[in-house]
């Protein structure tokens, strides 16, 4: 039996706490005692050869409130307290590689070969030269490198309950996503120096109104044109909806393309970027969209078309763990947008800041990317914080949703294109039938 965990066998394991952040230890992990949270960080770091940066002197404080604020001595520390890199396995799949409880002993050197990166460079190397077309792209890598959700345990059975996702809700809803993301610039090194302030009286920047208000104007927020009634009683087949979704996906991207055109600084780049952006942030853009400003359409009028489809006994029993798992993410951020309740100008900004990735290959400008997302990163919370006084935390629960789109939308280039009925009819139904219970 492979094992990555091990609960600790007694009593006193309710009062062990975490070797890393203090937090209270559920077990062994990864050969020392730890805490969900540590474990999780620590497995995505080492899976998507993370590497990160501290902004002090490499010595920053660890605790349970304090752990998200740098990613670089929070990894440190993790190995050098023992946690065994060598104990994941290489799918990334729960269940470890190793037998081993214990914690390993590693020298200096290679600790900061791992913290700098060198120790992934062959690999990477390898990928790059000898990766699968289909699954390599820049915005799959993205995706996958950016998880932001912790393991959680994903359905091993290949059929679909339609009426069992009520639990997933339950089960993410009390979970701290971790800030696992760093194509977003600077926010947890920023609020390690800016910690939040009682609720004071504000009034937001002139310029940042303007750009805000571009922003908007640049946006496409009238109702979908594509026709999505059906009459009472028509059984609608796999392939008419496939269809439909087809032509939904043809009228988004066509806006994402007329957007583009319209955003305040489309002089500054070159349209060489904007094809490259585009081309690998396109998914991300339509769901995106899908979930905030068109979501009363979708969840709504779509709903209410993938209600009048009926999946075989086949279809159900052949369904992918990859769209078991999409399922799960996508009802989990929708209703986290739907507690959120975004604003045209709160999706705006993300929709830029999402776009704006100068991490993304054959960029020919990446620091003037970065510059601009920077921008609009401030602007945006320059907004949140205004408009939303009593809700501190929430332009960073705004900004841990890009991560859980951009890993979402990855994954759904690998779920087979016959199976997308289903899976839409599984989220539409669920989102809407949890939705109108509350």
């Amino acid at each position: 039996t492979r094992i990555c965990s091990v609960s600790v066998p007694d009593d006193r394991a309710e009062q062990r706490t975490c070797l890393i952040c203090g937090d209270r230890a559920t077990g062994l992990h990864y050969g020392i005692i730890s805490c969900e949270g540590c474990k999780g960080f620590f497995k995505r770091s080492i899976c998507n050869k993370r590497v990160y940066r501290c902004s002090r002197d490499k010595n920053c404080v660890m605790s349970r409130k304090q752990r998200n604020r740098c990613q670089y001595c929070r990894l440190l520390k993790c190995l050098q307290m023992g946690m065994n890199r060598k104990a994941i396995r290489e799918d990334g799949m729960p269940g470890g590689r190793n037998k081993s409880i214990g914690p390993v002993q590693i020298s200096e050197e290679e600790i900061e070969r791992i913290m700098s990166g060198q120790e992934f460079e062959e690999e990477a190397n390898h990928w790059s030269n000898h990766g699968d077309s289909d699954h390599s792209s820049p915005g799959n890598r993205a995706s996958e490198s950016n998880q932001p959700s912790p393991g959680s345990t994903m359905s091993s059975s290949r059929s679909v309950e339609l009426n069992g996702f009520m639990a997933f809700r339950e089960q993410y809803m009390g979970m701290s996503v971790p800030p696992h993301y760093q194509y977003i610039p600077h926010l947890f090194s920023y609020s390690a120096h800016s910690p939040l302030l009682p609720p004071q009286a504000r009034s937001l920047d002139p310029q940042s109104y303007s750009l805000i208000h571009q922003l908007v104007s640049a946006e496409d927020l009238e109702p979908l044109g594509t026709p999505m009634l059906i009459e009472d009683g028509y059984a609608v087949t796999q392939a008419e909806l496939f269809a439909l979704l087809c032509r939904l996906a043809d009228e988004l991207l066509f806006r994402q393309i007329a957007w583009i055109k319209k955003l305040p600084f489309f002089c500054e780049l070159s349209i060489k970027d904007y094809t490259c952006l585009l081309s690998s942030t396109w998914q991300e853009l339509i769901l995106l969209s899908s979930l905030t400003v068109y979501s009363k359409q979708i969840f709504g009028e779509l709903a209410d078309v993938t209600a009048k489809y009926s999946p075989s006994d086949e279809e159900l029993h052949r369904f992918s763990d990859e769209g078991m798992e999409v399922i799960e993410r996508l009802i989990y951020l929708y209703h986290k947008f739907h507690q959120l309740k975004v604003s045209n100008e709160e999706y705006a900004c993300m929709k830029a800041i999402n776009f704006l990735n100068q991490d993304i290959r054959g960029l020919t400008s990446a620091s003037q990317l970065e510059q601009l997302n920077k921008r609009y990163w401030y602007i945006c919370q320059d907004f949140t914080e205004y408009k939303y006084t009593h809700q501190p935390n929430r332009f960073p629960d705004l900004m841990m949703c890009l991560p859980e789109i951009r890993y979402i939308a990855g994954k759904m280039v690998n779920v087979p294109l016959e199976q997308l009925p289903l899976l839409f009819k599984v989220v539409l139904h669920s989102c809407k039938t949890s939705v109108s219970k509350e």
